[in-house]
């Protein structure tokens, strides 16, 4: 009996997303280096299969910035105004960079290595730094509040923000590259927030 319109649809949908699941792993390691063949190999499926849903890999890289910009730091304005004291929002905040990059190594590994590459088209590197940019003054803005409050340690806002993004930036590779290892031992939030008390 033949597939229903509804069924074939709804396995296309799947194969895209496995496709993309696994060009995202592909490129997080790789970086657009990375070929159809690693995608097709790392979603198994076949070079013609990849090509089916995407006319290239390049097409597949720009889909998956697209995407990621779109879910991590939607609603950053959100914690300048949620209730709390500045040290409490500061803590959500960081709370959430940890915990999202502990589940979405991958994705954040992907955006940097889109900012790197020569071959990223502008506009895409111009939305992945704009978002950077938006993440590190709220995350600064939190900072001197905190310091005007007492619940933040004094010092350069510009040096803690670094600090705390460096450190982030380095678990991820490390979460992407020792996956197992990273299940065990990624830090929690406090660990980070121990850097901005006073």
């Amino acid at each position: 009996m033949p597939r229903t319109a509804q069924a074939n649809q709804r396995l296309r949908a799947e194969q895209r997303t496995r496709i993309l699941a696994a060009a995202r792993r592909a490129f997080a390691r790789k970086g657009l280096a990375a070929t159809m063949d690693d995608i097709a190999a790392e979603a198994s499926v076949s070079h013609g299969l990849a090509y089916r849903y995407f006319a290239s890999k390049g097409a597949i890289f720009y889909q998956l910035v697209v995407q990621d910009l779109g879910a991590p730091a939607a609603g950053l304005g959100g914690f300048l105004e949620m209730p709390g004291t500045p040290g409490e929002r500061l803590e959500s905040l960081v709370s959430e960079f940890v915990e999202s990059r502990r589940k979405y190594p991958e994705r954040y590994l992907l955006l940097d290595q889109a900012l790197g590459d020569e071959a990223t088209p502008d506009d895409l590197r111009d939305l992945i730094a704009g978002r950077g940019q938006e993440v590190r003054a709220v995350l600064r803005r939190l900072i001197v509040a905190g310091q005007g409050t007492g619940e933040v340690t004094a010092g350069d806002p510009d040096q803690l923000v670094r600090a705390i993004l460096a450190c982030l930036d380095g678990l991820t590779r490390w979460a992407v590259y020792h996956p197992g290892e990273s299940d065990c031992h990624f830090p929690e939030a406090e660990i980070f927030l121990r850097m901005l008390k006073p």
